[in-house]
């Protein structure tokens, strides 16, 4: 990360550490071998993407970098391609948080706090294709690209009542356009900005206005770090309420909206 955004990263996050030095419990649980291990995923670039040298920047990168900051630790990002590779790893012990979408199938192994940002889950379609609506597209016969262990798989597999999920192994936010244009697919699901950013450069295909999922991204632990999750919880708070989000999400060129307090 650039040395001015870090320094940006720790300026917003000083009022929280100030008065918050977090206790053994919560250090125990957030940074259990003395650093902050924080999964990326790369799979998703409203989250993440890559600097110069392959370094992870974004709203994941400054999210984590801030909390280790307050914790008075270093940051060690894990890298992955995508975020259902991600939550794999959740029993491995290979992260300490995650960017990871709340979805009830990944509950019982991990603990979310409140979203801190929202994105949508849509459809892209051949320009000609009779599918106007995200309605449309649950219909006999309808093949959707979908990538492998995303929250939007998790989410179709259990609401399409007709249609037929294609899965790309290598997964994240826009693996629905794999199998979509190799396998001649009806549709492509995915996360809107991939797939608008796609469909910029290939006037084949365009985006369906509305969505079928408002995705909710969150940080996540594994499950049983009740004092780390607690801690998380008001770190994401505090973080949307003081502009911190919003302005990680605006220097690193991405619009999705900043998530409401949680109630």
């Amino acid at each position: 990360m650039p040395r001015f955004l870090t320094a940006l990263a720790i300026v917003l996050a000083t009022s929280f550490s100030a008065v918050a030095q977090a206790p053994p419990d919560v250090l125990k649980d957030l940074a259990p071998t003395g650093k902050l291990r924080a999964a990326i995923n790369f799979g998703n670039s409203v989250l993440a993407q890559k600097g110069g040298d392959g370094e992870p920047r974004g709203i994941s990168a400054d999210l984590a970098a801030a909390l280790a900051d307050r914790l008075g630790v270093p940051v060690a990002y894990v890298i992955y391609p995508a975020a259902g590779k991600v939550f794999a790893a959740a029993q491995q012990n290979a992260w300490d948080i995650a960017f990871i979408a709340i979805e009830s199938a990944r509950a019982a192994d991990v603990e979310f706090t409140a979203p801190y940002v929202l994105i949508e889950g849509t459809y892209m379609v051949r320009r000609e294709s009779p599918l106007q609506d995200v309605e449309d597209v649950d219909k006999p016969g309808i093949k959707i690209g979908v990538g492998l262990g995303s929250v939007y798989d998790l989410y179709l597999t259990r609401t399409l009542k007709h249609a037929t999920l294609v899965r790309a192994p290598k997964g994240g936010a826009a693996g629905g356009i794999e199998p979509f244009v190799s396998d001649k697919l009806d549709a492509a699901a995915g996360v809107r900005e991939p797939l608008d950013a796609y469909a910029r450069d290939h006037p084949e295909v365009r985006v369906m206005p509305g969505h079928f999922e408002e995705i909710r991204q969150a940080i996540a632990t594994p499950k049983g770090r009740l004092a780390g999750s607690s801690y998380l919880h008001a770190f994401v708070e505090e973080m949307k309420a003081n502009g911190f989000v919003a302005d990680a999400l605006k220097r690193s060129g991405q619009t999705a909206p900043v998530a409401p307090p949680a109630r």
